[in-house]
């Protein structure tokens, strides 16, 4: 049997392709650095082909993504001032592709095929550092943890934290029946295994934030739109205060204390008060895109040195904000920290808007995951990264007009009419 090409684009007919496509996506991300540049290869060659199909519908006007390449586009600008052009220059081009290729899967792919995928991804991932994972001694804490196959158990924890996640939004947001239901809830289990066994503190808290934030907006989609505004805002001032009066009685040191943390969270303020400092010497354009960590750059090898960083390698500041000030100053934050919060306010207006909208609610939950990660991770500002996949992949959403009423939703409720009526 013959598959028509035109099939590979169409969000209605090619969620076998998608899955198989964001799947090896999130294989590739998550271990690119241990697989090699073959790995990258393949996962431009699961998206780039699909322009030689009709490259109008594929990649749309672009002048509407104009904004959404703002920050990559300053990115590459800085390969003129930066401390270290050549790896500017190679980074910022790996950027910008790889906001192409989430752009592509944005236009060729729906939410529901996205989540599916992920599913498959995490599962692939997880089960991969499962079997050749390892477990790491940290000097800094002085304890044992699980890291799978990558360098640090917070990159573990991030893949596991998207496992439960997208299992939950699979089953509990996109209604999946079947081997999917059944697939989500083995990986989701899986996920929670590997969660657990990563012992981060960060995905552990944003997951559990994360997936509650989404069910708490279930609830409050069963009100109308106008309703809906309502009832959101009075949750923002009821969990206000409530946030305000557990750290009152001490809630921060008790989940410091749960999670084996210091007041210093494992050193992660003394990288902070480096960075800012770092960032006052070129506030304005940074020092250039990813010219900082950079071995022989004396600031970056006497911090390898404090963290014990052997590999000189897959190190920050363990803050986006901080990071982007160091690399490319106030301008650059502030182009990457616009799209971020567009990302997540529009879709979290759409969905106190429009009547049904799945696709946006799993897409306000990974941009508010992301920027609550944000304050202690860098996962939105580099290449062949899952967080900026996922974050160009929502923000480019936003530039698809929606109807009053979500299509998929309409279009079921009318199916199960239509069924109810030959029955």
């Amino acid at each position: 049997m013959r598959i028509a090409k035109s099939a590979l684009i169409d969000p209605a007919r090619n969620e076998v392709y998608g899955v198989a496509a964001i799947a090896l996506s999130f294989f590739v991300f998550a271990y690119s650095s241990r697989l090699g540049q073959v790995s990258i290869l393949a996962y431009y060659a699961v998206w780039f082909p699909l322009v030689l199909i009709d490259y109008r519908r594929v990649l749309g006007n672009s002048f509407r993504y104009l904004w959404i390449f703002s920050f990559a586009l300053f990115c590459f600008l800085s390969v003129f001032w930066s401390a270290a052009p050549p790896v500017s220059m190679r980074a910022s081009v790996q950027y910008l592709t790889h906001i192409i290729c989430a752009l592509i899967a944005m236009r060729t792919m729906t939410v529901a095929t996205l989540s599916r995928g992920a599913v498959a991804g995490c599962g692939l991932v997880l089960l991969y550092s499962l079997l050749f994972g390892t477990y790491l001694y940290d000097s800094l804490d002085g304890t044992y943890s699980f890291v799978g196959a990558f360098s640090s158990k917070n990159q573990l924890g991030l893949y596991a934290s998207l496992g439960v996640f997208f299992s939950y939004a699979t089953v509990l947001i996109f209604r999946a029946r079947g081997l999917w239901f059944i697939a989500s809830g083995l990986i989701g289990l899986l996920s929670v295994y590997s969660l657990a066994a990563s012992q981060s503190a960060t995905s552990v808290i944003t997951t559990l934030g994360a997936v509650a934030l989404c069910v708490g907006m279930q609830v409050i989609m069963f009100f109308t739109p106008q309703n809906r505004r309502v009832f959101f805002a009075a949750s923002l001032i009821v969990m206000a205060v409530i946030g305000v009066g557990a750290l009152q009685f001490g809630a921060m040191d008790v989940i410091l204390s749960v999670f084996g943390k210091d007041a210093t969270l494992t050193g992660r303020t003394y990288l902070w008060q480096q960075g800012i400092a770092a960032a006052r010497d070129n506030p304005y354009f940074g020092i250039g895109y990813q010219a900082y960590w950079v071995p022989g750059f004396s600031e970056a090898e006497r911090l390898w040195q404090d963290f014990y960083i052997a590999s000189r390698s897959g190190f920050h500041f363990h803050n986006t904000y901080i990071e982007a000030m160091v690399e490319t100053g106030l301008a650059g934050t502030l182009l990457l920290t616009l799209i971020l919060l567009t990302t997540v306010v529009s879709h979290l207006r759409r969905l106190l808007t429009v009547d049904r909208n799945p696709g946006s609610l799993l897409l306000f939950g990974i941009a508010s995951l992301l920027l609550v990660r944000s304050f202690v991770e860098i996962d939105i500002m580099h290449p062949y990264h899952i967080g900026s996949f996922l974050l160009y992949f929502a923000v480019g959403k936003l530039t698809i007009a929606q109807s009053r009423l979500s299509r998929p939703y309409f279009d079921q409720y009318v199916s199960s009419l239509n069924s109810a009526r030959t029955g």
